[in-house]
């Protein structure tokens, strides 16, 4: 028999990660997260990530760097960051965007990798 459950994540009430995103509704193979109202400053932190990584731009802007390219983000804009792949952001303008994980980010200390 197939799973029937819903989740409903309020994200008023969701948990919050270390850099300051909400997480949202999370699955066995996918999770979702806000980063709401992130603010423009220096270039974060270049990272590489053991998950996939698809986003939407709400409102703001930033910039993307990724192997060498570098995008604009503006609202209405969507991005994926290949699993395994070295990026950073810029953040240009206050920037809130959702963005899903596959494998689900904040299981198995995948945030800390």
């Amino acid at each position: 028999m197939a799973d029937t459950s819903i989740t409903k994540v309020d994200s008023a009430f969701s948990p919050k990660g270390h850099d300051g995103e909400k997480y949202l509704a999370s699955g066995v193979h996918v999770s979702m997260r806000l980063w709401e109202n992130e603010q423009p400053g220096e270039a974060k932190p270049e990272v590489t990530r053991p998950y996939e990584t698809v986003g939407y731009v709400i409102s703001g802007r930033a910039e993307l760097h990724l192997a060498g390219q570098m995008v604009v983000l503006e609202p209405g804009n969507s991005w994926v960051v290949p699993k395994g792949s070295s990026h950073t952001y810029k953040i240009l303008e206050a920037f809130t965007a959702v963005e899903a994980t596959t494998p689900p980010a904040q299981v198995h200390g995948r945030e800390d990798a």
